[in-house]
C-alpha cells in the first residue's frame, strides 16, 4: 500500500466512522425519557426494545450525527472527493442506519430474555456499525478491507469507550 493509498485509505474510514460514532455516543450521553416502543410487547410478551432506547436518544443521534457530517463538510469541503458520495446525506444514512442496528440488536435480545445492561460480546460493540453501513449502502459501498476495518477499531475502541463511560458514571455497566 502506497502512501497516498493508506492516507485515502484512512480518510475514507474516518468519514464512515465520524457519524456512526457521533449518533451512537449521543444517543447515550443525550437519551433518556420515554422509551422508542412505550412500553408495548411483542407477540412474545416481552418488550419490543426496553427501557433503554428513547425517543430522544434516537432523535439526538440521528441529529447530532447529521450535524457532525456537515461540519465536516464545513471544514472539509473536499471530503466528497474521497467518497463519491454528498457527505451530509451519508452522514445522515449511516446515522439512521446505527440507530436502527442497535434497535435490532436491542430486540434480538429481548427475544432470547437477555434483560437489559446484561452483555452480548459483539452484538452490543458492533450492531451499530452494521446497520450503518448496511443504510449508508445507498450512497456508498465500503471496499471490504475498509469494512472490516471499522469493525475491528470499533470493538477495540468500543470497550475502551465503555470503560470510561463506566469510569464516569455515565454508564452503569462497563459494556
Amino acid at each position: 500500500m502506497t502512501e497516498q493509498s493508506l492516507i485515502q485509505f484512512v480518510l475514507r474510514v474516518s468519514l464512515m466512522a465520524i457519524p456512526l460514532y457521533i449518533c451512537n455516543g449521543m444517543a447515550l450521553v443525550l437519551g433518556g425519557g420515554k422509551p422508542i416502543d412505550r412500553g408495548k410487547k411483542f407477540l412474545d410478551g416481552k418488550r419490543w426494545l426496553g427501557d433503554g432506547k428513547t425517543l430522544r436518544g434516537t432523535f439526538c443521534g440521528i441529529a447530532a450525527a447529521t450535524l457532525g457530517a456537515f461540519a465536516v463538510t464545513l471544514a472539509f469541503p473536499g471530503a466528497r472527493i474521497f467518497l463519491g458520495a454528498d457527505y451530509i446525506a451519508y452522514g445522515f444514512l449511516l446515522a439512521a442506519g446505527a440507530v436502527a442496528g442497535d434497535f435490532a440488536g436491542s430486540f434480538l435480545k429481548r427475544r432470547l430474555g437477555i434483560e437489559r445492561g446484561k452483555r452480548v460480546f459483539l452484538l452490543d460493540q458492533l450492531d451499530f456499525i452494521g446497520g450503518g453501513l448496511v443504510f449508508g449502502l445507498a450512497l456508498l459501498a465500503p471496499a471490504a478491507i475498509e469494512a472490516l476495518f471499522l469493525f475491528a477499531f470499533t470493538l477495540m475502541a468500543h470497550v475502551i469507550g465503555n470503560q470510561i463511560a463506566y469510569r464516569t458514571k455515565i454508564k452503569k455497566v462497563p459494556w
